[in-house]
């Protein structure tokens, strides 16, 4: 079996990969390491929690001088990626020789200034983040020697391949190219053309989709315009253990938490307009005793929260690759998962649409909805600037609930999905 001594790595590397338990590497290390440190360029078609992270963390570490200054750029989707990989690279670097630095939207862009002139070896962070520090004069990619795209489907799919170009444009041609991806389109083949010379294609496992023996599917129709009574009798009815609900809007997301705490239950909320701190508390508390997590689709890939029983999409996903990359929060590390989504009548289109696309069978569910139907009424405050809620958790108000797209609306997400991008874009930044 191989071990990570047959890589010959520096020995400070060995000793942090003891400290972190890496025992053995996974399929995507074996394979691409030791092409990656021979310096190949990669293409590596391979799922979220297989070990990503390190198959190209650590042929980086092992090939740079502690005295390079931003020799590595690595770029992320999400600020939540981007910090995970960045505190990765620190336990890994072990004795501080190769400094790391991350960069992202949310954050005190001073602060991150000061981190760059500390002249870090490696950077991290998310496409617009990155490219406002190169504009202001702070981000020099002139001597990258290493370029890693992490979740390239998710950042194509967001409407980020402009500012990957962008980026790319600004880095040598003789640099080391690696790029990750769950899934494999025709439009991320097409821009490895343009930045990488002769890759090596590795496909490790199958490409992402729904493993059915360990989820189940299903659905239920709202009774009325509102979706909150329906939303209450799945969670009354079929008692979520720990669940993630997403929202398509994060005044959607907020109200929603206003809801569920109104009704006694324990939960939280994240999406784009809360500053960082705020978002790390509400994973925090989720991980450590809430319920409900109420998400846009920030949560939707990366995170780190491996005990959810219950995916819940309120508000029908744009598309049948976001609902992969939504459901795919539940039924982690071998467990059984539930992946429940509420509907309109007249939405139906879509959910047709994700069964024939995703090969799955989402099964119709009916809910006792009447005790719930005025809920939503009572209820629904938006977070003020400074990310509190203006009304108590057991606050009630004459408020309308959050507007909810029509069928026409929703039905056009799927033929017409790239006007959205940019909404969707602002959602993860």
């Amino acid at each position: 079996m191989t071990n990570f001594e047959s890589f010959r790595l520096k020995s400070e590397i060995l000793k942090s990969l003891g400290q972190m338990n890496f025992e053995t590497p996974t399929e995507v290390q074996e394979k691409a390491i030791p092409l990656a440190l021979e310096g190949r360029d990669l293409i590596v078609r391979s799922k979220t929690g297989t070990g990503k992270t390190g198959a190209f963390l650590i042929p980086i570490l092992q090939n740079t001088e502690g005295n390079e200054r931003m020799s590595s750029l690595i770029i992320l989707p999400t600020r939540e990626l981007a910090i995970q990989v960045f505190n990765v690279s620190k336990r890994m670097a072990g004795n501080g020789k190769i400094g790391s630095a991350v960069v992202y939207g949310g954050a005190s862009l001073g602060n991150q200034i000061r981190e760059l002139r500390k002249n870090p070896s490696i950077i991290i962070g998310t496409p617009g983040r990155i490219i406002d520090l190169m504009e202001r004069g702070e981000l020099d990619l002139s001597r990258l020697k290493f370029l890693v795209l992490d979740e390239a489907d998710v950042m194509l799919d967001l409407g980020f391949i402009e500012d990957i170009e962008r980026i790319i444009s600004k880095t040598p041609r003789n640099k080391q190219s690696m790029l990750f991806s769950a899934t494999m389109s025709e439009r991320i083949l097409k821009l490895t053309k343009k930045f990488m010379t002769d890759p090596k294609f590795l496909k490790i496992g199958v490409e992402e989709q729904m493993t059915v023996d360990t989820l189940s599917h299903s659905y239920a129709i709202s009774a009325g315009p509102r979706k909150v009574p329906a939303l209450l009798a799945y969670i009354n009815e079929h008692n979520p253990k720990k669940s993630i609900i997403f929202a398509e809007t994060k005044r959607g997301a907020d109200r929603l938490y206003n809801v569920l705490s109104s009704q006694g239950y324990k939960a939280t909320v994240i999406h784009g307009d809360l500053s960082q701190a705020q978002r790390e508390r509400s994973l925090a508390e989720f991980r450590n005793g809430s319920r409900f997590l109420v998400a846009t689709n920030v949560a939707s890939r990366g995170l780190d929260v491996t005990d959810v029983s219950d995916v819940i999409n309120f508000d029908i996903p744009s598309g049948p690759l976001v609902y992969v990359h939504r459901v795919g929060r539940s039924a982690r590390m071998g467990n059984y998962g539930s992946a429940f989504t509420i509907v309109n009548q007249d939405e139906l289109g879509a959910i047709n649409t994700i069964e024939r696309t995703v090969k799955i069978h989402m099964m119709r569910i009916k809910l006792d909805q009447e005790p719930f139907l005025n809920v939503d009424a009572k209820v629904g405050y938006p977070r003020d600037k400074r990310g509190q809620h203006s009304g108590g958790e057991n606050h009630r108000s004459n408020r309308r609930g959050p507007r909810e797209p029509n069928a026409r609306r929703g039905s056009q997400r799927y033929s017409n999905n790239g006007r959205r991008q940019s909404n969707r874009r602002r959602e993860y930044q």
